[in-house]
Order: structure tokens, then C-alpha cells, then sequence
């Protein structure tokens, strides 16, 4: 199974063009030593030839044109996506779609019975690419193994994550369970797995099993501290507020993290432009590293 992390940032991007805060500004004007970053996205493959996109941001082309993996030329209109899976109806995971409005037949499209009400009510992206290319939409069942046409060797299970839905969605405010997922990858042939997260609000017993077994895990890097947007004056929401579970204090991110087996490679991704940890230089980065966590970046590849 190949991993290739298309973008790694949060919504926004890296920097973000509205954005001046110390690393926006300090990448723009070359005072750290930073990445550019686009939006959160992975593509997976278990045969190197059809790969699964795991959410479509809006720098989905800009991805594509990175990897010419995803771009295999075999026939005048082509692609290696086989397939689409959505974590969430966030727009920064959503929009993309549009931008593959040009496919000459229906995505398939996974994701769970929430996401669809949110893409077809509160923002209708199903709707406005029924004039296009199309969806079929598939149902992501959850926590039950399944399998995706055109995607050998790999199967995948989902599972529920605790988390708020969208502004425009019809249950705002009232969760229902697959309003935000995670997802273990599993390659048939090794048995090797991924577990991947991007918006994880809280440990909850399913979901840190699911950690322990993973010999990877791809997880919620959003901020560092839960105050970080309060202190800088971005936001009046906290970390957790905003569906993240924070990095530092106590029953953080890093904690969870120290308690993997040594074995298990960690890895955080949709990384927020404030997060200090972002400057490679930054005292945060350094403790990342001693505590022998990576930071995605676009265009990394995981080999499991």
C-alpha cells in the first residue's frame, strides 16, 4: 500500500492568502524555514496504478499536477482516481469536486448517509454536478470492512468520530454519528495498516483501538495548544471547540501519541497556518521530534 499526501494544511492552506500571522507572514518574507502547504488531501493506492482520493480540496488540480501518478495518460480524457472517499462535508474537503466536473461518467463517490444530506441540502455540490459529470454515490458503512470497486488489495473500515457538522448542514449543531470519520486502510496482501484521521476532536475507545492497531498513524495536527486561535486573535473558539484535539496539555494529541507502540510511525496532517509547529525551527518542532512524530508535508510518501 502507497500513501501520497497531496496537501497536508488545514482549510486555508499555507499561508493563507488573508492571513499575516507569524508564520503566514515569516514563510511570505522568508524569515523561517518553512513549507507551503495546500489543502488536506491523500490519494492510496494498493497496485501503484489505481489510486482512492481520500477528500477533494479546492487545490485538487494543483495536487493532481504534483503526482503524475494521478495522471496516467492512456487515453485522451484519463485518470488513476478510482475512486472518491469523504471524511466530512467540510468545504476544504468538498470543493474540489467541482474542479473534476469534466469526468465522462459519475465519481464514485463514499461517503456516509450525513455527508450526502449535507452535499445535497446545506450545500448542494451533488446537485449542481448532476449537470456535470455526475456522482454515484456509494454509502461508507461504518465500522464494517468493505471493499472499492477499482481499488485492489486494499480494504477499508470506518469509523464514526465525534465531531459538529458543517454551518450549512441540516443537523448543525446535533451530531449524528458519521457527520466526521476516520478510516483504517488495510493492504490485503501484508496486512499492514493505516489509520487515518485528519479531524479528531476526542480519544474515544473505538477510535484510539483502532490507533493501537495501525502500524501507521495519519492524524489531527490542526493546532498546537487549544487557545492558539483565542491568543493570536484569529477565532473565539478553542481547539476542541472547532472539533481538534490540540497537540500540547494535558490529554493532547502528543500524550496519545507516546503511548503507540514504538513500532508504530506517527504522523500529524491538516496542520493550521498558526500552529508554530509548522516552523521548522520553532522549540515546538523540536519536541515533535523528540517524541519521534513527523509532520506531513505535500507531496511526502508512506510506503506500508
Amino acid at each position: 500500500m502507497k500513501i501520497r499526501v497531496l496537501g497536508s494544511a488545514a482549510g486555508g492552506g499555507f499561508p493563507q492568502w488573508n492571513c499575516n500571522c507569524p508564520n503566514c507572514d515569516g514563510l511570505r518574507k522568508g524569515r523561517i524555514r518553512a513549507q507551503a502547504r495546500t489543502q488536506s488531501s491523500i490519494a492510496v493506492s494498493g497496485d501503484d496504478e489505481n489510486w482512492v482520493l481520500f477528500n477533494a480540496s479546492p487545490d485538487v488540480l494543483q495536487q493532481i499536477r504534483s503526482f503524475p501518478a494521478l495522471q496516467p495518460a492512456r487515453a485522451l480524457r484519463d485518470t488513476g482516481i478510482a475512486a472518491i472517499v469523504l471524511i466530512d462535508a467540510q468545504i476544504d474537503h468538498t470543493t474540489g469536486l467541482y474542479m473534476l466536473r469534466e469526468h465522462r461518467k459519475p465519481w464514485p463517490v463514499w461517503c456516509t448517509a450525513c455527508v450526502r444530506e449535507d452535499l445535497s441540502v446545506g450545500n448542494p455540490v451533488f446537485g449542481v454536478l448532476g449537470h456535470y459529470s455526475g456522482i454515484a454515490w456509494r454509502e461508507l458503512p461504518l465500522q464494517t470492512r468493505f471493499a472499492i470497486d477499482g481499488a485492489p488489495g486494499l480494504g477499508f473500515e470506518a469509523l464514526a468520530l465525534t465531531s459538529n457538522a458543517p454551518p450549512y448542514s441540516p443537523h448543525r449543531d446535533c451530531p449524528q454519528a458519521g457527520d466526521n470519520i476516520g478510516v483504517t486502510l488495510v493492504d490485503a496482501a501484508s496486512g499492514k495498516r493505516l489509520f487515518y484521521a485528519p479531524g479528531l476532536g476526542e480519544m474515544e475507545p473505538h477510535v484510539w483501538a483502532a490507533m493501537q492497531a495501525a502500524d501507521c498513524v495519519l492524524v489531527d495536527g490542526t493546532l498546537w495548544t487549544d487557545d492558539e486561535m483565542i491568543r493570536l486573535g484569529a477565532s473565539q473558539k478553542t481547539s476542541r471547540a472547532m472539533g481538534h484535539l490540540p497537540q500540547s496539555g494535558p490529554g493532547g494529541m502528543l500524550e496519545w501519541l507516546d503511548r503507540l507502540p514504538a513500532t508504530t510511525r506517527k504522523v500529524l496532517i491538516h496542520i493550521n497556518n498558526t500552529n508554530p509547529i509548522l516552523d521548522e525551527d520553532s522549540r515546538e518542532r523540536a519536541e515533535l521530534a523528540a517524541h519521534g512524530i513527523e509532520v506531513a508535508f505535500d507531496g511526502m510518501e508512506v510506503a506500508l
